[in-house]
């Protein structure tokens, strides 16, 4: 059994929501509510937010004990909310969600960010990390020690949960002294040569299998078996800025070298800690490239981009990624592209060329006025969401022009609710949304428009997203 040296041996940890499992669709629901209150006293704000976490499936009859751990934990852990002791409002990284729905993204941005020490953890457990010396940004090494394994190697490599506490987690060589992942890598491929086993305890190994999994979740690893975990070959350019990256939350760094500092003045980093995590990221761009997350490997992404999609065309054309920067576009391009198909496989030709998106700033209340077989209008506002696996979709919000577009216009007004994730896309089709509403088939929230919860068995039916082929 494999054991740190007692001179090196480090035990970290963070704070791990109790609702991992379902970690996804609890970020992006709490990302949205979060997003809609505005600056208030932190108890008011709070009340809000456990407010809205109780509403979301399954906690109605939770304990406020409960309500109030999802509440800290978000907020410590992804950075959600911001506080000056006085007031809370939604930070940047939620806001950013709930606009973008891009998960992969924001994944992305919670790892380049997340180190230790950091104020994701206690006061008291921030001094114990100070004490020891600790100077650690884990995704970032993770990723140098794959890229290590693969140079020495001369193929491509991989990395077990267990190798990465064991290995890296757990041991001061690394998260103290930033050693030359070189040499962790040969640490590593020795207990592989040698078949040294590690303890796989879950107590023991579940904080660097948290990182692990937020690196799947965001694009950087893939895995094959849930064993082993491989460098992404198509987020070459993200891992990049990962690798490269030099920025730090460098409050903490005085106390470091110190080796000690009062609670006093690791509590007065916290402000500032939370405003560094909810930064602006100026040119540090981790939209999702949507071909590198649907494709399996390079092969079927050269084949995508390949492909003649009139989604892709002009992005294509200067080979340029397909990102999520307006992640809603993406999903425009892909019901137009379905639709195109649709009348085409009814063998209307003729009606392809009335299909068309319509620009952002004419305001209609749609974004593609398609067309029915017998030459009827649609109108469809499209709804998009983009996960690593897929997710509980049944919300989404409609602003006040598109609640009065749909409600004059009746049954040619469609909201199509699409979900990307990583192996599949889900089209679902909402008709008449205003008529549902007033026959209670879809719950109407007034927020700023119109928040919509729908119900799949009977708001609407599930149609697969049809490929434009010319």
């Amino acid at each position: 059994m494999y054991l740190v040296p007692n001179e090196y041996y480090v035990r970290l940890h963070h704070v791990r929501p109790r609702f991992k499992g379902d970690i996804e669709n609890v970020l992006l629901y709490v990302a949205e509510e979060i997003s809609k209150i505005p600056e208030l006293p932190c108890n008011e704000f709070a009340d809000e937010l456990n407010n809205a976490i109780k509403c979301y499936p399954g906690n109605v009859n939770r304990k406020i004990k409960t309500i109030n751990n999802w509440r800290t934990e978000i907020s410590a852990l992804f950075g959600f909310i911001e506080s000056d002791g006085v007031t809370s409002r939604a930070g940047r990284r939620a806001i950013e969600l709930s606009e973008k729905q891009d998960l992969v993204e924001s994944f992305k941005m919670f790892l380049f960010s997340f180190q230790y020490p950091g104020a994701h953890i206690k006061s008291h457990e921030i001094l114990k990390l100070i004490q020891q010396g600790v100077h650690f940004k884990p995704a970032q090494y993770i990723l140098k020690v794959i890229q290590s394994g693969e140079k020495i190697m001369g193929k491509k490599n991989y990395i077990t949960k267990a190798e990465a506490c064991h290995c890296i987690f757990n041991d001061l060589r690394c998260v103290r002294d930033n050693e030359n992942t070189d040499l962790t890598w040969k640490r590593i491929e020795k207990n592989r040569e040698d078949e040294i086993e590690y303890d796989m305890t879950g107590d023991i190994i579940r904080y660097a299998g948290d990182i692990i999994d937020y690196m799947e979740i965001a694009n950087l690893l893939v895995s094959y078996d849930g064993k082993q975990y491989y460098l992404n070959s198509l987020e070459n350019e993200a891992i990049l800025k990962f690798v490269k990256s030099t920025e730090w939350f460098n409050d903490y760094d005085q106390f470091i070298s110190n080796k000690t500092a009062s609670l006093q003045e690791i509590n007065n980093c916290k402000k500032n800690w939370f405003a560094f995590v909810n930064r602006g990221m100026g040119e540090t761009d981790f939209s999702t490239d949507i071909l590198a997350f649907i494709s399996s490997d390079s092969k079927e992404y050269e084949e995508l981009k390949r492909s003649s999609f009139d989604l892709f065309v002009k992005k294509l054309a200067s080979d340029t990624s397909v990102s999520t920067k307006d992640i809603g576009d993406i999903g425009e391009s892909l019901v137009h592209g379905h639709e195109c198909q649709r009348v085409k496989i009814g063998g209307r030709n003729d009606l392809i060329h009335l299909i068309k998106r319509i620009p952002n700033q004419f305001a209609v209340g749609y974004d593609i006025q398609s067309v029915e077989l017998d030459e009827q209008k649609r109108y469809i506002e499209v709804k998009t969401t983009i996960s690593s696996k897929p997710l509980h979709f049944n919300k989404f919000h409609l602003t006040s022009n598109e609640w009065n577009t749909a409600s004059s216009t009746k049954d040619r007004y469609f909201v199509y609710r699409l979900m990307i994730s990583k192996h599949e896309r889900r089209l679902f089709i909402i008709q008449d949304p205003v008529h549902q509403y007033k026959n209670d088939l879809i719950e109407m929230v007034p927020k700023n428009g119109a928040e919509i919860i729908f119900d799949t068995t009977k708001s609407g039916y599930f149609e697969e997203l049809l490929a434009w082929e010319n």
